[in-house]
Parts: structure tokens; sequence; C-alpha cells
């Protein structure tokens, strides 16, 4: 399972391998490290509670990977492909939110073409409903525009494609009033797709490609990825008996046609976490190129609203702290100004920036778990990876 940038993960942070005799988890060192004996044991432990038959972990700071490694296979046969932080690629879902989306609209924001406090209806104008022509950019990033969760899925099973679908959404009216409360929608993101298509006038995945990944170098990152890299791409679903990968798990991107604003984006744990360090750094690219300032990433990556205690936080696009969950996806550890995203395959990215810390878990729980309650159990791993992580960083 130890991959090509283990050891070079290891140099870089500094941390010497495990004695001679002593085995992950067993006689762990005084002091946490970025090391197999702190992470190892957490991941693992999910394959053999049945809750994934692999995943990919990475964990950096804005200039360098301090841990990577690749844990089981890509599917539950020993005979499949082993998992590669550098190389096998995952159905990203709700990553999608922020890797995408989030990050086109704060382009848009800064050429001035879209206003976060502007009425969405400026933008798509069938919503100047009454009921909907007030709600603005800002409340569908922040999930406080009171539409629900999503279209149900048996209504959503019998929309026949995606115009009808979108026109579906567009017809959403609130449940509660705008700006009262956290619902998180995938509508929300939906929406946020379809003004980026309209401002920049292409489609969502033609203009993140040009302007966000092949900008920051992540080639292994895209909508819709071609039928000849899915022997690398983690499945999520299983049809006639045969694992599916490289279509997309969530029902309304599928109906979009793979590309939408609340999914479809497919990646590797090593381009997720180079778009970690990016945010990290504030804009700017490996080589110092600026692409957003750094200022509009505080800005979005700022704990924007203010609910009672215990309900979930959010940032501009992004999941804060606290999440709201029992067992929280961001531990306990990381600091108030973390912000991060998960997604239901089972991907997740957390970045706590007072620690200059990231940590990327991709997953692919949605693949016929072996566990009773593996979104629970997963929700443990997570937890527990962004504790030790947080820990190696205090050196404690």
């Amino acid at each position: 399972m130890v991959v090509g940038l283990l050891l070079l993960a290891l140099q870089r942070a500094g941390s010497p391998a495990a004695p001679p005799g002593q085995r992950p988890g067993v006689n762990p060192p005084e002091r946490a490290s970025f090391s197999g004996a702190s992470f190892d044991p957490l991941v693992e432990d999910g394959i053999r509670r049945g809750v994934y038959p692999g995943a990919a972990l990475v964990v950096g700071r804005r200039d360098t990977i301090l841990y990577a490694q690749g844990y089981g296979h890509l599917t539950w046969s020993a005979s499949s492909p082993a998992v590669d932080p550098d190389s096998s690629m995952y159905d990203l879902a709700s990553l999608t939110k922020v890797v995408a989306t989030t990050t086109s609209l704060m382009l848009l924001v800064e050429r001035g073409q879209v206003h976060l406090d502007e009425p969405v209806s400026t933008y798509i104008t069938e919503l100047k409903r009454p009921e909907t022509a007030a709600i603005t950019v800002r409340q569908l990033l922040t999930h406080t525009s009171g539409l629900r969760a999503d279209i149900p899925d048996p209504e959503l099973k019998a929309i026949p494609d995606s115009a009808t679908l979108m026109a579906r959404v567009l017809r959403e009216t609130p449940r509660v009033a705008p700006g009262t409360r956290v619902i998180y929608s995938d509508l929300n993101a939906i929406l946020l797709g379809d003004v980026v298509r309209r401002v920049a006038g292409e489609p969502l995945d033609a203009f993140v490609a040009r302007a966000v990944f092949v900008t920051l170098g992540l080639h292994q990152t895209m909508f819709r990825p071609p039928s000849r890299l899915r022997t690398r791409i983690a499945p999520t679903g299983v049809w006639h008996g045969h694992p599916v990968a490289g279509v997309v798990n969530d029902g309304s991107a599928f109906k979009l046609r793979g590309v939408s604003g609340n999914a479809g984006v497919f990646s590797t744990a090593a381009d997720v976490a180079r778009f970690a360090q990016f945010v990290l750094r504030g804009g700017t690219d490996s080589d110092g190129r600026r692409l957003l300032r750094e200022e509009t990433v505080r800005l979005f990556t700022s704990k924007a609203t203010a609910f009672p205690a215990g309900t979930e936080a959010r940032a501009l696009g992004w999941q804060a702290v606290p999440t709201g969950e029992t067992v929280s996806s961001a531990g306990t550890l990381f600091g108030p100004r973390s912000f991060g995203h998960t997604g239901w395959t089972g991907t997740s990215l957390w970045i706590d920036p007072d620690r200059d810390l990231f940590v990327v878990l991709l997953t692919n729980r949605a693949y016929v778990p072996r566990a009773r309650r593996p979104f629970t159990l997963l929700k443990h791993v997570r937890s527990g990876v962004a504790d030790a992580a947080a820990r190696a960083s205090d050196g404690r």
C-alpha cells in the first residue's frame, strides 16, 4: 500500500519511519507525528469494519505534503487496483460545491460580474417571482435561501431529462423565510452552477476547467471523465452485478448529464491536496502566480452565519465549525476558523488556516458498504484523522 509519494512526504516532513519491530498502532511514540503510526490504524479500521474498500489520505501544509498514503483497493476484491493517492480517482460528490462551483463564483465576484448581495434573479430571470425574487447569491452560498434539500427521489426518477429537471428546480419556492436558518441544499448549488453558466457564457465544466483546473495544474480533476480512465476510478455503485465507475453517483447531477453545481467532479487525493494548498496560500498557485486575491479567499472561507449554538455554521460555499454533527467530520481539535466540506460518496477536505494544515480523505463509502451504519462510522474515521493531524501539527 506504500506509494511513491510517501517517502518524499516523510522526507519533507522530517518524520522518521517507525523503529524496527514497532507495528502501526502498537507502542505509539510519546509525541504524535505525521507518520503511519498516527494515521494508518484509523483509516485501516474503516476497511476492516466494512465502511469502504479503500481510501486515499493526504495531509499537508501550504508548501509541503506531510503524509500521503493509499489504503485497500478500489473494490472489495483483492484483485482490483490498490489505491494510490496520485492516480486513483474518486467521485468527489459535494466537494464539487467548493472545488468547482464556489471557486468559479469567487472569480466572477472578483471580476465584478456577480455581486453577492444581488438577487439571484438578476442572473436567472426565471426566479423573478414573488417567492424567489429576493433570494441573494450570498444566501445560496450559505444555504440560507430557505429552499429544501433536493427534489424528492421518486419525483427525480420520473424526470426524463436535464431540461425538465432544471425547469423543476427553477419552480422551487423557499420552505422557510430566506436568511432565517441553514438548510443544506443541493438546489442552492445547482442554481449557483447555473449562475456561472449564464454569466460566464459557457457551461460550468468548461469554465472551471479553463479558469481553475488547468491554471492550478489539476490535470486529474474533471467532470465526466473519459472511459479510458475508468480502470483507476473508484466505483460508487453496482449495475447488474458490475461496479459502476466514472459515472456521477448523485441523481440530480446524473440527470443534468454529469455537470452540476452540486456534484460531478472526479479527482485524485493529490489534486485535491493541490487545491487545498492553493486556498491556504490565499489564492496563488505553487509558482506564486495569483488566481484570486487573498481578501477574496478570506471572505469566502470566513464564517458567514450566526445562528444558535449547536447548529451548522457556514462560510460562503464552505462548511465552517461547528459542523452541527454529533461526531464532527472536522474532529474536535481543528481551530475556530477552520472550513471544509464533505461528499456523500465518502470524500472530505478540511483546512485549519491557523495551523496551516489540511486533511484530504477520499473513500468510496457509497460502493456496497459491508457495515450496518457506514456513514456514521465514516464520521468517526474522519474525526479521528483530523484530530491526529492536529496533534501532530501541535507536536503533542
